[in-house]
């Protein structure tokens, strides 16, 4: 089958490759969409994931299909099932399973691959986070349910209450996606640097959106809306170290600060222990989703009432992923529905 490689830092080839055979309690999808994201990009701009994957490795993590081969054991499934698969799975065993804390998980099983013709599912992913596909609803927005369930575990993390105002620095598909999921309980001001995200953001349910090209004080502009104070909450969605310095910048005495985008290797930032300390803030990472997000991510998704599908910038073959992505680093796309 065709798949695509990460070798390293922009390193990406399509080759020829076995097709995969399941082991027992395995399933093999033929992958009908997959879906790029921002974790993607940043894997591909790094040469790598602390915890995700390490090159040379199949790419790719979000995608939806349907079931070609059953592995031995494997129960209520059958060949032809819409499906999407969660990319990790908690084992369910260890301390932090006990404690229901599963993307601490430090035996998660992890899978990439979805650039590609077909994907093997390992048998703990079939078991805990292989989810059935309704027959109405495009394989590409079922394909970005693992973003989504990463965000609505963020959201259920923040302390967030309906009368907050929240702040969300980052216009990327996770960023408007934390704006879709939190304007229906609370006032959302969405900062990004492209127009029209913005305007995503807004049909999203934003209350208001600021382009930062535009606007340099930030946090001055965020206490100008909030009557000095600053935000309740803010969520960092861009994975930058300075935009978590802002972050925190922007919150008020009490606040919560998710800093949700994950930050290149041993990166530093600088926090004002006054501030810390004095303001009561809570600074708090958020990494990942859990099973229960997963399945709340894909009800969310077929439900509907959210157009998610304005996230999807176009649909390309899996022979045109190198350009998707050299497109995604100039942000001409948000999301690509990737067809092998």
């Amino acid at each position: 089958m065709l798949a695509a490689l990460l070798y390293g830092q922009e390193d990406l080839r399509l080759e020829q490759v076995t097709d995969p055979t399941p082991a027992d309690g395995e399933i093999v999808i033929q992958v009908r969409t997959a879906t790029t994201c921002g974790t993607d990009l940043k894997v591909w701009r790094r040469g790598g994931h602390a915890k995700m994957l390490k090159p040379p490795t199949l790419f790719g993590h979000e995608a939806a299909g349907q079931i070609v081969a059953l592995g031995a054991g494997v129960n209520g499934w059958q060949i032809g099932d819409r499906v999407v698969a969660n990319n990790s799975a908690p084992c369910m065993k260890c301390f932090f399973c006990q404690h229901q804390e599963y993307s601490l998980c430090p035996n998660l099983t992890w899978n990439n691959g979805t650039f590609a013709e077909y994907l093997k599912i390992p048998a703990t992913i079939v078991q805990h986070n292989l989810l059935r596909v309704p027959d109405e609803l495009p394989w590409e927005l079922a394909a970005m349910t693992e973003p989504l369930a990463c965000v609505l575990h963020g959201v259920a993390r923040s302390n967030i209450k309906p009368q907050d105002r929240v702040v969300v620095l980052g216009d990327g598909a996770i960023g408007l996606m934390f704006v879709a999921a939190l304007a229906e309980i609370t006032e959302v001001l969405l900062w990004g640097g492209n127009d029209h995200r913005l305007e995503i953001g807004q049909k999203f349910g934003a209350a208001k959106t600021f382009n930062y090209h535009q606007i340099s004080d930030i946090a001055g502009v965020v206490k100008q809306f909030t009557q000095g104070w600053g935000a309740d909450v803010v969520i960092e969605a861009t994975g930058v170290p300075s935009v978590w310095e802002t972050a925190i910048a922007c919150a008020r005495p009490g606040a919560t600060v998710n800093l949700f985008g994950g930050c290149p290797r041993d990166s530093t930032i600088t926090v004002n222990t006054e501030q810390l300390h004095y303001s009561e803030l809570t600074l708090k990472g958020v990494f990942h989703n859990t099973p229960k997000y997963v399945r709340a991510a894909l009800s969310l998704i077929a439900s509907r009432k959210i157009p998610f599908e304005l996230l999807i910038s176009e649909q390309r073959k899996l022979k045109d992923l190198e350009q998707v992505f050299c497109d995604m680093k100039a942000r001409k796309v948000i999301k690509v529905a990737m067809i092998p």
